[in-house]
């Protein structure tokens, strides 16, 4: 039996082509928010630690790199080719939704 997982779901059925931008958002936020993944989408991301930096500020800023880098995957996966190719080089998860907010608003 193949495990049902609406998250899934609502990946396959909400590529984003442009026109569909506002709906595609509400369907990412979803699922960012399911994932605990929002955050790298309001926070910028934190200044690389310090040489003399604590244990756990680095473990910080290396969790939040590491939410951004999934909250990209999702972002680039959830996009047409053509969009993928334009935001690939794109530096953070937040600086791609801006990007597509300019490109496609609200």
């Amino acid at each position: 039996m193949t495990n049902f997982n609406p998250l899934s779901k609502i990946l396959d059925d909400n590529r984003m082509t442009g026109p569909n931008y506002v709906d595609w958002k509400r369907n990412l936020t979803i699922v960012f928010t399911a994932e605990k993944l929002n955050h790298v989408l309001t926070i910028d991301p934190p200044v690389l630690p310090e040489a003399d930096a604590t244990d756990e500020q680095c473990e910080a800023t290396r969790k939040w790199h590491e939410a951004d880098d999934v909250a990209k995957c999702y972002i680039l996966a959830l996009m047409t080719n053509v969009l993928q190719k334009q935001h690939e080089g794109v530096p953070t998860a937040k600086d791609m939704m801006v990007n597509l907010k300019e490109m496609f608003g609200e």
